[in-house]
Parts: structure tokens; C-alpha cells; sequence
């Protein structure tokens, strides 16, 4: 059994102890990492948050508490008091290693069992036992970290924006589905049989219509909900780092971000963000790199050579080219070598994206080696290395299809090489970018009709107004993406205050005016009273932690994660619940386990 505090009261964390306190009486509280028992002296390594500290118990020191450390074993729970004395053999790679806590009392405060994963850093465990145990895996140290430097992040975004007139606003959890993108979870009301809450997938609609009341500038960090099949960095339930503010335009929105972006990493890791940040248009963004995300910490970039195989006789490109298609290629710098079962494979890796297959050129420098040279003029050879300033020991990867396989394809197909060639293995920089200029709509085939990019809400470019009635594909958007090393950090847009042009919106995205006024009746009502123009944007902060904690899986930075298929190992979530409970929803589960 454990035993009570009875008054005592912790006078230090264990991995704050230094030489300065050599001398001094203090109590500590933690759990037990080891125990060595050198027969008249045993020592323990004790773990809080703040670090290890080495207890020595011995029986000319205290036989009592020497006895009772004799029964300690991994993860028992302690209290210990005495003396702060100089280690005999001190430990330079631990920041208490000089000292050692002479103990002259200890309590058990509890037991435990022998856990069924290591309390170790860097541990080699199944992602199922360490959620099933989730509370056991978060006191790892490294786990820990993680969360010193989340609330640090946190602390940071919250300073920032208070210096610079943001007011903090909660807006609900409870909501109404407007479904436009993702699955909304939905909650059933008791009140209103037959009527459901949706839980919310951003604030998107209240923090306009904070602007609409007159809040000027507003941010939140808060819980949001996709029910959405599920990625190493993504989870159904996440938390953004949610800004909106009027009288602004694109410029403003931006430069507020970069400030936010260069305060975290400096408060957080001591780490200098030069900005502004580079801007790339999504149009440069797709044709360069194949991604509205681009990774810029190395080259490869895509580069279009239509133009000197347009006289081919190549079936492969002709057939690409007559039907409006592209050949393009990257270039590999001295990989020329690269062998042919590399090869085979990389062909293998670009028909998942709809490729037919991978041609290639390796310039060697006695020859060039091409699958494709026998049907290539002298000349179209030399036209394609020219093109892709090729130099003796470079491989040039080359696919012909329609642009959009063409463009995935290889950019998928660039960060694979990047991976396998290790080529960012030792790559320890920030890259941080904004993508611009984003498409208003697209169109989706199987509904029929446009859809929006980024949101219904989003303003298109002032110039491409125009083409909202006769070629929607064709605008721009006042959109924009913070891209850091390759993933989207986080995107806004300047939103449309017009009522009219909002419904004109609404109305390219096949929503009648009754449909529209069903959906976001309250939000056009609100635009009748004077709506300021405004424009916002949302980071991922689990995103952002990912990065400031050099993890690459957003499990790692949530205390308490969903495992892939959206289950919690530890809680069993979700679960059944009692009839009672449906009964009062007005809900029952059939046979077949579905909801009625």
C-alpha cells in the first residue's frame, strides 16, 4: 500500500539539482527508473519531468530508509528527503551528474506492477501496446520533450498575438453540418428528435462573423473534427492555430504569419526564421516541382521538354503531344550508373500514379544509354540533354502522358528519389515558402459541377472576376499556403465580403439561391450590415509541433492520439452505448449494426 504525504511537501524537481545546492536539505518526488543494490549501498536513479537524479541509500546513513529502498522496484512512486552531497563518480553526460541526494527518509506513495513497455527513450515498441498504454509511453523523456515544447509553442502563439491586438475568442463545438469537404461528425440532439450538431471542422464561419461584429482582429487555438481516413500525420481530431482579421489585404495576412512563424521557432529552439518567405504561384509551384507543397531544400526541379522531341517520330511522345499532353523529365546528377533493377523499380513506383511507364538517358561519359535511343534522331538526343543541361553522369527520367499524370507523377517521383538517394539524410534547415495564386474552383466529374478549392468563402483575384461566369477554371484565388520542407503548414485566404459576389459563388458551385440561403443563410444575412473585408488563415499546430520536435508522425505530439482506423486502444473509443441512451436520442441499432 502507499503511504500518505502527511504534510510533506516536494522542495525541488529532481533534474534541477546542481552543484550550487551541494549542502542543502531538500525532498524529492518521482518515480523509480533503477535500482542498484552494492550490498551496503544502494543506489536509485529517480525520474520526474525535469530529469534523473542518483539517490544513495546506505545502512550507516539510515537503516530504515536503507531497508525500505531495499524493496523498491521499477516505477514504484517515491518520496525521498535528505542531503545534496558530490558525486564520487560524477556523470558528465547528465545535467544532475555532479550530485547524488544522500537519502535519510523515503516513502513509498505507491507500487507498481512491472510495466508492460520500457520507461526509455527511443523505444522499440508496437504503436498498439504504446496507445494501449498511452499513459505508461508519456513518461518517456523524449515523450515528454514533446509536450514541454508544445505548451512552449502554445505559450509563444498566445504572446505574440496578444502584442499584436488579437482578441482570444472561443466559438462552439456544437454547430450546424454544412457539408462542403470533408465528413462532418455529427452529434444527435435529445432536444430536437431527428436533428443533429455537427462537430466542427474549423471555425471558418464564426470567425467571419467575428469580423462582422467588429472584433478587428481575433485568433484561437482549438479542437477540430474530419471524419476522414486517416495518414501519418493527420488524426480525426486536431488542433489549429485559427486567425482572422479585417481591413486587410493578402500582404497583411502574410507578413502577421511570418512574425508569428519567426517568434515560435526562436522562443521554442533558439532557431533564427529569416523572412519574408520566398512566394511561389500554385501555377510555377505544379509545372516546377509536381506539388502545391514543394520540398525546396534540393533541385530535381521538372522541366518541360515538349519542345525538343515535338518532331518525334516516337510513338510514345507523339501520342502524348497530339493529345495535348506534355513529355517532361529531372535530372539526376550523377546517377547515370543508377542500376537497372533501380531502374525497373522506379518504373514501377510512377505507374501508381497512372504513368504508363519511365523512359531514361543515362549520359555516361563514354556513351549514352537509352532504352529509347534506338528511336530518337541524333539530334532530338541532343536537343533533350541541352534542354535539361545535362552533364556527363547524370540520368535524365522522362514521362509523356496528359500534363496532370505527367506533373504527379514526377513529383512523386522526386521525393522518392530524394528519399532512396538520402539526398536530405543530413538536411537540418527550415524551408519555408508560400504557394499564391491558388485555382477559385475545380471541376468534379462525377457530381457534375464545380467545387471549391479551398472554401465557398475564399475571394477570387480582383482581374479574374470576369471569368466567374464564363470560365470559372480560369480564376484565380486570393489564397495562399505556408509550405515548410515539403508539407503544408498552413493556409488562408482573403475571404468574398460582397453579398452579391457571394452568391454568384454559391451559384458557380451549382447551389441555388433557396439552397445557398439553406446552407449559410445566417452568413449572407449577416453580410446585409456592413461586413468589413477580411481574410484569415489556419495553421496546423500538431503540424507545427511535428516540426519544432523532429518526429515525422502527428501521434507523437498528441497526448492522447486515435491509432489509424480513428479506435483509441486505451479507452476502447469508440464503443457501444446503453439503450437508455439511444432511447432518448430517438436512435436504435438494427441488425446489421447501423443506426435507425
Amino acid at each position: 500500500m502507499g503511504e500518505a504525504l502527511l504534510g510533506q511537501k516536494r522542495t525541488i524537481m529532481c533534474g534541477e539539482l546542481r552543484e550550487s545546492h551541494i549542502g542543502t536539505n531538500v525532498t524529492v518526488m518521482g518515480w523509480v527508473q533503477r535500482r542498484r543494490n552494492l550490498g551496503g549501498l544502494i543506489f536509485v536513479d529517480l525520474r520526474d519531468r525535469s530529469g534523473l537524479l542518483q539517490v544513495m541509500f546506505g545502512e550507516e546513513i539510515n537503516k530504515a530508509a536503507f531497508e525500505k529502498a531495499d524493496l523498491l522496484r521499477t516505477e514504484y512512486c517515491i518520496s525521498v528527503s535528505g542531503e545534496i552531497v558530490r558525486r564520487e563518480s560524477p556523470n558528465p553526460n547528465m545535467p544532475t551528474g555532479m550530485v547524488e541526494l544522500k537519502g535519510s527518509s523515503i516513502k513509498i506513495l505507491s507500487e507498481a506492477e512491472t510495466p508492460p513497455i520500457y520507461i526509455k527513450e527511443d523505444l522499440d515498441a508496437s504503436e498498439h501496446i504504446r496507445m494501449k498504454y498511452r499513459y505508461l509511453d508519456l513518461r518517456r523523456p523524449d515523450m515528454q520533450k514533446i509536450f514541454v515544447i508544445r505548451s512552449k509553442a502554445a505559450k509563444s502563439v498566445r504572446d505574440y498575438y496578444a502584442d499584436n491586438g488579437f482578441l482570444e475568442v472561443e466559438t462552439p463545438m456544437l454547430t450546424k453540418s454544412t457539408p462542403e469537404g470533408a465528413r462532418d461528425y455529427l452529434v444527435p440532439s435529445r432536444n430536437y428528435p431527428g436533428m443533429f450538431y455537427a462537430l466542427p471542422q474549423s471555425p471558418q464561419l464564426f470567425k467571419q462573423l467575428l469580423m462582422v461584429s467588429g472584433f478587428d482582429r481575433y485568433y484561437q487555438i482549438v479542437k477540430c473534427f474530419r471524419d476522414e481516413d486517416l495518414r501519418a500525420n493527420r488524426q480525426p481530431e486536431f488542433t489549429q492555430i485559427d486567425i482572422e482579421m479585417s481591413f486587410v489585404e493578402q500582404d497583411d495576412v502574410i507578413a502577421m504569419n511570418e512574425g508569428l512563424v519567426k517568434k515560435v521557432f526562436m522562443d521554442v529552439l533558439g532557431v533564427e526564421i529569416e523572412t519574408p518567405f520566398r512566394r511561389m504561384p500554385y501555377k510555377e509551384a505544379m509545372e516546377k516541382y509536381g506539388s502545391d507543397k514543394p520540398d525546396l531544400r534540393f533541385g530535381m526541379e521538372i522541366t518541360n521538354i515538349s519542345d525538343a522531341v515535338k518532331n518525334s517520330d516516337f510513338k510514345v511522345f507523339r501520342d502524348a503531344l497530339d493529345n495535348g499532353g506534355s513529355v517532361r523529365a529531372i535530372r539526376v546528377d550523377n546517377c547515370a550508373g543508377m542500376g537497372r533493377k533501380d531502374l525497373d523499380r522506379l518504373g514501377e513506383f510512377v505507374k501508381t500514379y497512372k504513368a504508363k511507364g519511365l523512359a531514361w538517358v543515362a549520359y555516361k561519359e563514354e556513351e549514352i544509354k537509352s532504352p529509347i535511343a534506338k528511336f530518337l534522331k541524333e539530334e532530338e538526343m541532343k536537343a533533350i540533354l541541352d534542354t535539361m543541361n545535362a552533364k556527363a553522369g547524370d540520368l535524365i527520367l522522362i514521362l509523356s502522358d496528359s500534363d496532370k499524370v505527367v506533373l504527379q507523377a514526377l513529383g512523386a517521383l522526386r521525393l522518392e528519389l530524394a528519399k532512396k538517394l538520402e539526398i536530405l539524410k543530413d538536411n537540418n534547415e527550415f524551408n519555408f515558402l508560400w504557394i499564391t495564386e491558388f485555382p477559385l474552383v475545380s471541376y468534379n466529374e462525377e457530381e457534375g459541377r464545380y467545387q471549391a478549392e479551398h472554401h465557398p468563402f475564399t475571394a477570387p483575384l480582383d482581374e479574374d472576376i470576369e471569368y466567374l461566369d464564363t470560365n470559372p477554371i480560369k480564376v484565380r484565388a486570393k489564397a495562399y499556403d505556408m509550405v515548410l520542407n515539403g508539407e503544408e503548414l498552413g493556409g488562408g485566404s482573403i475571404r468574398i465580403h460582397d453579398s452579391k459576389l457571394q452568391e454568384k459563388m454559391f451559384n458557380v458551385l451549382g447551389f441555388t439561391k433557396e439552397k445557398a440561403w439553406e446552407r449559410f443563410g445566417f452568413l449572407l444575412e449577416a453580410f446585409k450590415y456592413g461586413p468589413p473585408p477580411h481574410g484569415g488563415l489556419a495553421f496546423g499546430f500538431d503540424r507545427l509541433i511535428m516540426f519544432l520536435s523532429g518526429t515525422d508522425n502527428i501521434k507523437d505530439v498528441i497526448a492522447f492520439p486515435k491509432n489509424q482506423n480513428a479506435f483509441d486502444p486505451m479507452t476502447e473509443a469508440p464503443n457501444v452505448v446503453d439503450e437508455v441512451q439511444l432511447k432518448e436520442l430517438g436512435l436504435s441499432i438494427n441488425q446489421d449494426g447501423n443506426i435507425e
